[in-house]
């Protein structure tokens, strides 16, 4: 018996096993790492949509301009609504914007209404 084991003996000292804090540790890296990849393709596939202002053509048609961020070299799809004075929805549209090689873009929509509209904007926009 060496003199570690034998001072362990009479102290009552128990080595410690390792291999439960070496697992726990392994699974806390690949949980923060996977977590990590998903919030980063998430945030790669997310398109930003600022309004950038309306026209009221007519009684029955609103032009919404706005600005899209984010995705490049894929298509876009966004829905265009128009609202009345009790910001109830009179009219909207599904705007599909083919892919391109810009970081941002203009986009102007013509959405018709049922009637007059008193404003126009962006609800969402996602990768199509």
């Amino acid at each position: 018996m060496t003199t570690a084991q034998e001072l362990d003996e009479r102290y009552g000292r128990t080595r410690r096993k390792r291999a439960p804090w070496v697992i726990a540790i392994i699974i806390a890296v690949v949980g923060v790492g996977a977590f990590a990849w998903m919030t980063a393709t998430r945030e790669m596939q997310s398109v930003d949509a600022d309004d950038l202002g309306f026209d009221l053509v007519d009684s029955h048609t609103v032009t919404v301009r706005f600005q899209l961020t984010g995705v490049q070299g894929k298509d876009v799809a966004c829905v265009v609504e128009a609202l009345d004075e009790e910001f109830g929805i009179v009219g909207w549209k599904v705007v599909e914007i083919p892919a391109g090689e810009e970081h941002s873009q203009a986009i102007s929509a013509t959405v018709p209404t049922v009637v007059e509209a008193t404003t126009g904007l962006v609800n969402t926009c996602w990768v199509a």
